[in-house]
């Protein structure tokens, strides 16, 4: 493959979009394929060019890596979540009168505006296509969703004039996400 421009400037775009392991799986398969096609009487050009289609095209395989990424998995399903999540946490504090808690205002701005951009930037993540980078906005995403689920626990535990059976399904709510959050991390950094 030496030499080859199509087969160099293939591996040279799987490498810019994709992570390195998954950029050498794919690169791998080319040269077997392209080696293949050689030792059946191709010439270099035509080997690379029968082993690059056969492979796929770029902006395809790409895709079709983005589209299976964990982070986007993750992210989708940080989002699905989403709904519940802010039904238990609203049936919980509306019983429990939060508005009366003894919180400042700005903590709960901050708070609002916080979750306003993880759930944007889930968003990113989820509806990549073409970019497997963007995928692993998860990492930052899910580890700010976990912080915040933690501070909603902490502010009930501590504000709350009784921990109440809605406000126990929040709590354990907020819980398993945050385990499950966690859970997935290393999945999304490492691919």
């Amino acid at each position: 493959m030496p030499g080859n421009t199509l087969i160099s400037s293939y591996l040279a775009g799987l490498h810019r979009h994709l992570p390195a392991d998954l950029a050498d799986e794919v690169a791998g398969g080319l040269a077997e394929a392209y080696e293949d096609h050689l030792a059946h009487g191709y010439g270099e050009t035509a080997a690379a060019r029968a082993a690059v289609s056969e492979t796929g095209d770029l902006a395809q395989v790409v895709g079709e890596f983005t589209r299976l990424a964990p982070g986007r998995r993750a992210a989708r399903a940080l989002l699905a979540t989403g709904p519940l999540m802010g039904a238990c946490w609203g049936a919980a504090l509306i019983a429990a009168r939060a508005w009366a808690w003894p919180l400042p205002g700005t903590a709960r701005a901050v708070f609002g505006v916080a979750l306003l951009i993880a759930v944007a930037v889930l968003a990113i993540a989820a509806t990549s296509q073409h970019s497997y980078q963007r995928t692993r906005l998860t990492t930052l995403a899910g580890p700010a969703l976990a912080i915040l689920d933690a501070t909603m626990i902490t502010a009930a535990l501590l504000a709350a004039p009784a921990l109440t059976w809605l406000l126990a399904i929040a709590i354990t709510a907020s819980l398993t996400r945050i385990t499950l959050t966690l859970t997935a991390l290393p999945r999304i950094t490492t691919a």
